[in-house]
């Protein structure tokens, strides 16, 4: 396996293509939304992982990387510093730095930030063809503006009234 290609951005270094590379956290180029925080993803955009998803994303409190939902796939979440609530099967759990939140398939989950800094969380999730995604309504995620209205099996619908995407420049380590 050859060594990728790193282009450098306005937002930071971008792996291009899928050979293997090391990029600190610091340099990588990041995306944010406004209320869903700010990730960078630890893969190429012109080519992504088949297989793994894995990225770090930062949320203030009340932020939400998305709406609570089931995958196909398996997924976890390690709290790196900061706080931030699970909503797991419906139920709340307050989770700080190095707490670990494993979901196997199908598990319905999301988190908030919390507390009185960003929270740094390292996500990662496995990935097939035939992947599939639930939106339930949940009310312990809607308290946190973290459910959809109307449950949808439809990413773009689920996703319909969300700000865009924008690239930034890396918001972790704080400085």
């Amino acid at each position: 396996m050859d060594e990728a290609k790193i282009d450098d951005t306005p937002e930071g270094r971008v792996p291009a293509d899928d050979g293997w590379f090391i990029l600190n956290v610091e340099e990588i180029a990041w995306r944010a939304i406004p209320g869903g925080g700010a990730w960078c993803s630890f893969e190429s955009p012109k080519a992504p992982s088949e297989l793994l998803g894995i990225g770090v994303h930062i949320l203030a409190p009340g932020e939400k990387p998305g709406f609570y939902h089931a995958e196909s796939g398996q997924e976890g979440f390690l709290v790196l510093s900061g706080e931030c609530i699970a909503i797991v099967e419906g139920e709340e759990r307050r989770m700080r730095q190095w707490d670990y939140l494993h979901c196997p398939p199908g598990t319905a989950h999301i988190t908030v930030g919390a507390g009185g800094e960003p929270c740094a969380i390292l996500m990662v999730g496995t990935r097939s063809p035939d992947r599939r995604i639930r939106y339930p309504v949940e009310p312990a995620a809607a308290k946190h503006g973290a459910s959809v209205e109307t449950a949808t099996d439809n990413p773009r619908e689920a996703y319909a009234g969300r700000p865009p995407i924008s690239p930034v420049r890396s918001p972790w380590p704080p400085r």
